[in-house]
């Protein structure tokens, strides 16, 4: 089953490069190169979220665009029901209105629920704030220096 199609998919890759670092603002051309991704198709994608209100962008020299929310405030939900039809349409191997309509469920209906209900709960639940970059103490650092070297 997917869990978004290209356009939502593009879109969080987008969303994504911009919560790595959202101390600095970034290009369109930098984003599209970073994810593989058209600039063209990049800059579409930037204007829509920006016009949903989850990245601001600055024109001219040191503009670019940044996340215009806090990451841990935006979901993977926030992104992809800008794209996408969320509400699926009935994935009932017996075909459209068999299951819910009166009739006996097919032998898949609730095993489908259940997945329709994790992809959605996975999509609220998922925050930009998983694609942030942390920023290690340099004790951290040290630490982690000290256990690769004593691993080798």
């Amino acid at each position: 089953m997917f869990i978004y199609g290209k356009t939502a998919s593009n879109a969080i890759a987008v969303m994504s490069f911009l919560a790595e670092d959202k101390s600095r603002r970034t290009g369109s051309g930098e984003i599209a190169e970073s994810r593989g991704i058209s600039q063209a198709l990049t800059a579409k994608l930037l204007t829509q979220l920006a016009s949903a209100g989850l990245v601001s962008g600055q024109p001219g020299p040191g503009g670019g665009y940044t996340l215009a929310k806090s990451a841990k405030d935006i979901s993977l939900m926030d992104i992809v029901e800008l794209f996408e039809q969320t509400n699926p349409p009935s994935l009932c191997p017996f075909g459209h209105n068999w299951c819910g309509a009166g009739k006996n469920p097919c032998p898949l209906h609730d095993t489908i629920l259940e997945m329709v209900a994790s992809n959605r709960r996975f999509m609220h639940e998922t925050r930009l704030s998983v694609f942030e970059k942390k920023q290690m103490s340099s004790a951290a650092m040290k630490r982690n220096l000290l256990t690769a070297r004593e691993r080798a």
